[in-house]
């Protein structure tokens, strides 16, 4: 098994491509401390290392952010751990919980017009986007021209994350749908304010 490593905006976050499916089809998880991983032997097994400060698993990759030390040591006792976790064959997720986190962010049958717009948006233009820097965002609602929105994954704390959402993900929304006057970070339920850059 060869996994492949790479950069993020933020220095402190490192994204991990093991060449297979991590969370495939099902939604991206999100696991900002050791208490939270429970539901993740793959996230459990990563926070035996203590520099490991939080763990984001998206469809094919792991993004890992640290909270001290270089890389340098720290990356082979990742790749260790990552490779030798695939080879027992236990799931990423645990089969209970993984039903819990579902539908966050789906689309309901009463959405407005607006909010439907809103969350095709951010699946086709900025997901994949967001992906690629090893995060995710989560639509939390509008309400009179403001969207609010959480950012998860690599970004925590990564200095071009307030541009990334000002700049980039609230001139796109502006541009399709006029009726939006602001995009706010929002802290998810149980999370810590995680931000893609």
């Amino acid at each position: 098994m060869f996994i492949q490593t790479e950069e993020t905006p933020n220095p402190a976050t490192l994204k991990f491509l093991p060449g297979r499916d991590v969370m495939g089809a099902a939604p991206p998880a999100d696991f900002p401390n050791a208490e939270s991983a429970k539901a993740s032997p793959l996230a459990e097994t990563l926070f035996k290392i203590p520099q490991v400060s939080s763990v984001f698993l998206g469809s094919d990759f792991i993004t890992i952010t640290k909270s001290e030390d270089d890389w340098q040591q720290l990356k082979p006792l990742l790749l260790t751990s990552l490779m030798d976790f695939f080879l027992t064959g236990l799931p990423v997720i645990n089969q209970a919980t993984s039903q819990e986190g579902a539908g966050e962010d789906e689309s309901e049958e009463g959405d407005s017009e607006i909010v439907s717009t809103i969350k095709q948006l951010l699946d086709t233009r900025v997901r994949p986007a967001v992906a690629q820097d090893g995060g995710d965002i989560v639509f939390h609602g509008y309400e009179e021209g403001v969207v609010s929105l959480t950012m998860r994954g690599a970004c925590a704390g990564c200095p071009s994350s307030t541009a990334t959402l000002k700049h980039g993900i609230e001139n796109l929304l502006k541009h399709f749908i006029p009726e939006i006057t602001e995009v706010r970070a929002t802290e998810g339920v149980g999370e810590g304010e995680n931000h893609a850059g």
